[in-house]
């Protein structure tokens, strides 16, 4: 039987894949070239990922439409010996031709420990190339992975790769024995009403949070359900599969009325949280700042408090896992009352907060260094960006909101300028506006610079619309004013011939470098421009006013005179002000 997203398949097509469990291949091969040339096929003629799970004695135990994250794994696979390896690796193909691994795909590993997790990539009827990972040492209590690839097919290690079969499955076994692994990741079934891009992003932010996708399921409707959401007969449907795949977790990808949540968690006999619960608690987890803490246990009160009204059960259904974690989950043990004396506690402190940063604000504007704030979407390459223009060294990972607490960095420009480089958290889609009230002491560093860097992720195929979400925030900020440059972030993943919006936009690659050089140029050329132009005599005896143009301003000409020296430069208000005051001043 072939399992996953069937529809739309030909039964002859069906039943010709079917056959692939009868068939015996080589084991010596880590993946034998008929199989694999037989998986290239299938995913040309349906331009769909192709999941199958090959034995150790080169047997075909499962054949799937779809990946991991796609297609829920059967109860036979998920009863196994914790202590050593499954015994039989998962292979897929990539469709798009890109035969790197993804996070969920090294997550899926690690949970459920796969002699090998492999991707192929597919395109143009042809392997692009494959990449294999498997389990390594314990590192801060969890198995790594060491992935190996991509290589091309005809260059494929196979006696190496299986002898890393061996090795990993050695490297298992010791660290359980040790009793230093613990698998604390919770197995998870996303639900949308819309699928796609949504969906996907959702994936994203699970995995972000540490979860484990087993399931994901799309359930058309033109409005949620008022009850269940998605309906009382898919919620019976579903429960059925949560049981099968031992789910721990159901996320929804949008926001649920605390009846909406209560009935779905009674239909599907699982935890149920929606997408704001799951920000949230990434929030949690990402905060490093007494402030960052302190807006997150805002939030999360801000959100449940509603909630909660009605239902004295709500109160004792947090019991830990993911939209649960935070410093304000112990709070909402207590009752209404309390929660909003704390949450006016939480904004009188936040307050205060504020006014320390509108004094530091105004000591770096007395400063006259211009701010430049990067700004984008989640996981757009901002933290990479200022990295390689400050040779800072902020965190960076492939995650959702790796950056919650602003960071900024001074960074030198072209014509000797400098400017204070400020990476904020980034934006996302279906952001309540809860979350931005809540978040608007972090994400105001954008109202108040000088200049904004908008950083879009161009490989993305959604970049257009994150874009569109990252204007709507801005304008609900009040920054829809603000001077513009416009950096297409990972241009060395662009496929040749793509069209590009704006068509201004500058290409970078923050990896690599490229482009950046340009991007400097431009962020000087955007600080020229938020400086007004002047015309000032300085008289000979006013050396040290000519010397803070130089230094603060931007110098365009200088024409020396009988009376003093005639500048044509650029400054802002405030440096202006400082040199007329400097020449109304008698010797």
């Amino acid at each position: 039987m072939i399992h996953g997203n069937t529809q739309g398949v030909r039964e002859a097509l069906l039943s010709e894949m079917d056959k692939l469990y009868d068939m015996q291949f080589d084991r010596s091969l880590f993946l034998p070239e008929r199989l694999l040339g037989m998986l290239v096929n299938y995913t040309q003629q349906l331009n769909r990922e192709i999941m199958v799970y090959l034995s150790r004695d080169a047997e075909i135990l499962e054949v799937a439409l779809g990946s991991i994250s796609q297609v829920g794994l059967t109860e036979m696979h998920l009863r196994r010996n914790l202590d050593r390896l499954t015994g039989f690796r998962c292979i897929h193909t990539h469709p798009g031709g890109n035969a790197r691994l993804s996070s969920v795909d090294l997550q899926a590993l690690r949970l459920l420990r796969f002699d090998a997790m492999c991707a192929v990539g597919v395109e143009d009827g042809l392997c692009t190339g494959i990449s294999a990972a498997f389990l390594g040492e314990v590192e801060y209590g969890q198995l790594s992975v060491n992935v190996l690839g991509p290589v091309k097919p005809g260059r494929l290690p196979h006696k190496a790769w299986l002898k890393e079969i061996e090795l990993s499955e050695e490297r298992v076994q010791a660290a359980i024995a040790q009793g230093g692994v613990v698998d604390e990741s919770e197995k998870v079934m996303l639900i949308s009403t819309e699928g796609g891009a949504s969906l996907d992003e959702l994936a994203s932010l699970a995995d972000t949070a540490g979860a484990v996708i087993l399931s994901r399921v799309t359930q058309r409707l033109s409005h949620p359900d008022s009850a269940t959401y998605i309906g009382s007969g898919k919620a019976q449907e579903l429960s059925l599969e949560c049981q099968t795949l031992n789910i721990d977790l159901a996320i929804v990808d949008g926001e649920l009325t605390a009846a909406q949540q209560r009935n779905l968690e009674s239909a599907l006999g699982v935890r149920v949280i929606d997408r704001t619960s799951l920000i949230l608690d990434i929030f949690a987890r990402r905060a490093a700042t007494a402030e960052g803490k302190l807006q997150v246990e805002l939030a999360q009160l801000k959100y449940r408090l509603p909630r909660l009204q009605g239902s004295s059960e709500a109160l004792s259904r947090l019991g830990g896992g993911i939209g649960t974690r935070g410093p304000g989950e112990t709070r909402l043990e207590s009752d209404r009352r309390h929660i909003r004396a704390r949450i006016d506690e939480l904004e009188g402190k936040l307050g205060e907060l504020k006014k320390r940063r509108e004094q530091i604000r105004r000591r770096r504007e007395r400063s006259e260094v211009v701010t430049v704030a990067l700004v984008g979407y989640t996981n757009a390459g901002k933290s990479t960006l200022l990295n390689a223009l400050s040779g800072a060294d902020v965190l960076v990972e492939d995650k959702l909101f790796a950056t919650l607490d602003p960071v900024t960095r001074r960074i030198d420009l072209p014509d000797k300028l400098q400017c204070e480089l400020v990476d904020t958290v980034g934006f996302i889609d279906k952001l309540p506006h809860s979350l931005v009230e809540a978040f608007k002491s972090t994400l105001e560093e954008a109202v108040y610079a000088d200049l904004l860097v908008v950083v879009s992720d161009v490989s993305s195929p959604e970049y257009r619309r994150q874009r569109e979400v990252v204007a709507e925030v801005l304008s609900e900020l009040g920054a829809s004013d603000k001077p513009v440059i416009e950096a297409l972030n990972k241009c060395d993943l662009l496929e040749d011939g793509a069209v590009l919006e704006p068509a201004d936009a500058i290409l970078i690659s923050a990896a690599s470098g490229l482009g950046l050089d340009r991007l400097r140029e431009a962020i000087a050329r955007g600080i020229a421009q938020v400086r007004h132009p002047v015309e000032l005599l300085i008289p000979y005896n006013k050396g040290a006013v000519l010397s803070l143009i130089h230094k603060k301003g931007q110098v365009d000409s200088e024409e020396y005179t009988d009376s003093g020296t005639l500048v044509t430069c650029r400054m802002d208000p405030l440096l202006y002000a400082r040199v007329q005051k400097e020449l109304a001043q008698d010797n």
